[in-house]
């Protein structure tokens, strides 16, 4: 079993990572993480009787997914698990699964990760979910439980899973919504109750017991960082930096060539355009990263140096040049990288398609190598330039929004 430690991530980042696992990986995983404040409801939820606020008026988002059940919360202190599993048939290989020992399976396997912590949890008769003091007056829900199990014989995957109140704002589940509809029965969490675990020594135990009860107690285990305090100190403006951190410059015989090849072809290089403080070393080799396209790109990320004025029409002659560059410069691996260009319908990739065809047909023994942009994620653009396979495809991870 894969099990990873995801951190804090948005509902709608999450749920598509589990449909690329739910529906094209073959390994379990076991997804662990936390969501940002956001409300979740399945086809039968009943908003106008369950949902007491304006999501947006309380800083979370409302999401509609493909499961059953009401209205839920998910938010920070909460751990919230997705399990990507092949269930066996319930009658062999050729049956559907047994749903009712999944749900049974999940529900038990946050029962003894409870119990470890010193917690009594059970069942509730008639009430999904993990409860404590089920069979009193006081029965309050300490985990809401809610999967999805793919239809027939041969798929058999499971996703979504439960989520255990540690130690999240119960405000968002008492004041905010009827969570699952359940008004009858308050909410609760392990700190409530009492127990001070923190949401690292839960998930652990969960990891642990899940390996244990799905994966024969063998895992695969990745965390993204727990806790991590950048060092924002610096140093002193007077201070001088270490011998790593001063690049060289150097304008020699070999630079200088590279320069006039470059500009002769007009030409526009990464290695310029972002500031590269490794320019001199690469141009030295007779190297350079070609960046096609122009120098003005669309995204205008804050931090970065490149052009973000209005971009120009792509230059046809271009692809020609290109690769009139990479003969001279005699290259056997050529690297293009390009800026965003959401101006065009198919984000420029038929522009760096033909580059790598030109490049081919002036030097057929060159590989060539891609960076491009996320082209929005629009599959039409993006074979164009599979259409042409470049010898090494690089996608860049374009920066959100809001940055």
């Amino acid at each position: 079993m894969r099990v990873r430690w995801l951190g804090r991530v948005k509902y709608r980042d999450a749920l598509a990572l589990q449909h690329a696992l739910f529906e094209h990986a073959t390994d379990d995983y076991l997804l662990m993480l936390e969501h940002h404040h956001v409300f979740t409801y399945g086809a039968s939820a009943e908003l106008q009787r369950n949902l007491k606020c304006d999501p947006s008026s309380v800083d979370a988002e409302l999401v509609r997914v493909n499961r059953g059940g009401d209205i839920t919360y998910h938010g920070p202190g909460q751990l919230v698990v997705y399990p990507i599993r092949s269930l066996p048939g319930k009658h062999g290989d050729s049956s559907p699964a047994d749903i009712t020992a999944y749900v049974c399976s999940v529900e038990q396997l946050v029962i003894d990760t409870l119990g470890e912590l010193g917690l009594v949890a059970s069942r509730k008769a008639g009430y999904p979910g993990v409860w404590i003091d089920a069979d009193t007056p006081r029965a309050r829900k300490i985990c809401a439980i809610g999967v999805r199990v793919a239809r027939g014989s041969t798929a058999r995957r499971t996703m979504h899973g439960f989520a255990l109140n540690v130690d999240p704002d119960l405000r968002y589940m008492r004041d905010h919504i009827v969570p699952c509809g359940i008004a009858e029965h308050p909410v609760t969490s392990l700190r409530e109750e009492g127990c001070n675990a923190s949401l690292r020594e839960v998930a652990d135990i969960v990891a642990r017991l899940a390996s244990e009860q799905w994966g024969s107690g063998v895992s695969d285990r990745h965390d993204v960082a727990w806790d991590y305090e950048p060092d924002v100190v610096g140093m002193h403006i007077t201070q001088r930096k270490p011998e790593w951190l001063r690049p060289r410059v150097e304008h020699g015989a070999d630079v200088l060539a590279t320069k006039k090849t470059l500009r002769d072809l007009h030409l526009v290089t990464v290695c310029e355009e972002a500031g590269c403080p490794n320019l001199s070393e690469c141009w030295k080799d007779g190297t350079a990263t070609f960046m096609v396209l122009g120098e003005r790109c669309t995204r205008a990320c804050g931090f970065c140096l490149v052009d973000t004025r209005k971009p120009e029409l792509p230059d046809a002659d271009e692809p020609r040049r290109v690769a009139e560059a990479v003969a001279r410069m005699g290259l056997s691996h050529a690297v293009l990288t390009m800026v965003a260009r959401d101006d065009l319908a198919d984000g420029g990739f038929e522009h760096v398609a033909r580059c790598v065809q030109a490049i081919r047909e002036r030097t057929p023994g060159t590989a060539v190598e891609t960076l491009v942009s996320d082209a929005k994620g629009d599959d039409s653009s993006l074979e164009k330039l599979f259409a042409v396979r470049p010898e090494v495809f690089n996608h860049n991870i374009e920066t959100v929004a809001r940055l």
